[in-house]
């Protein structure tokens, strides 16, 4: 558990920086306070596994990828995935996942875990999609314009974005109140940064996937253009 003096520290780091910083994120680790894990894969990732739009040997990041449940659901279904934190001690969580999972050598191969920064990492080669389920959501509403960039850099043309968009809509919003993480993930602002130019959108409804605290989430599966 963090002392006082070190939790002072971490808020000291938080106000230099627009949003939640890396010292923020190790302490949640730290101390096992994870109120956004559900403890198991999010059910839409067999889904879109079963529709095909995740598929076996697609190279598929998992950015902020937490507890790792989905890198090893994904690892499972033969995907080549590297899952990213900002938090030494996600990757550290996600790898005893892999590990404690019984994943074969092939497995345990095709599951890269790294330790890095979203907005500065770039793979080595164009990904075929991106599986976004706690990456948007924990960024400070000042950098989302940058991730927006990010990830049309790291898709693939015809790639898959498999963004689940948080609704978390506070009362202080109607005060122009930025809350957060997780942050609001308006559908109406997603299109402003994500535009019909560079990306296909599907016509809604959209999935509606439950999360706790009775939040849930919108599934949205964008295709770069």
């Amino acid at each position: 558990m963090k002392t006082v003096d070190q939790k002072e520290d971490v808020m000291r780091e938080m106000e230099k920086v627009a949003g939640p910083t890396r010292a923020f994120w190790q302490s949640r680790f730290d101390s096992g306070d994870l109120p956004w894990d559900r403890g198991q894969v999010s059910p839409q990732v067999q889904r879109w596994l079963d529709e095909g739009v995740l598929r076996p040997a697609q190279r598929v990041a998992v950015p902020g990828c937490g507890s790792g449940h989905e890198v090893l659901a994904l690892a499972q279904a033969g995907c080549d995935v590297v899952g990213i934190d900002y938090a030494q001690g996600a990757v550290d969580l996600s790898r005893a996942r892999l590990l404690g999972a019984g994943s074969s050598a092939a497995q345990a191969a095709a599951a890269e875990l790294v330790c890095a920064d979203v907005l500065q990492w770039q793979p080595p080669a164009p990904l075929d999609a991106v599986y976004d389920q706690t990456c948007w959501c924990a960024l400070h509403p000042d950098r989302w314009s940058d991730w927006a960039a990010q990830l049309h850099r790291w898709i693939r043309p015809g790639g898959s974005l498999c963004l689940m968009a948080m609704q978390a809509l506070r009362d202080n919003a109607a005060e122009g109140f930025i809350e957060g993480p997780p942050y609001h993930l308006d559908v109406h602002m997603l299109r402003a940064l994500l535009p019909a130019s560079h990306w296909h959108w599907p016509a809604p409804p959209y999935t509606r996937v439950d999360h706790k605290g009775g939040r849930f989430e919108l599934a949205l599966h964008l295709q770069r253009r």
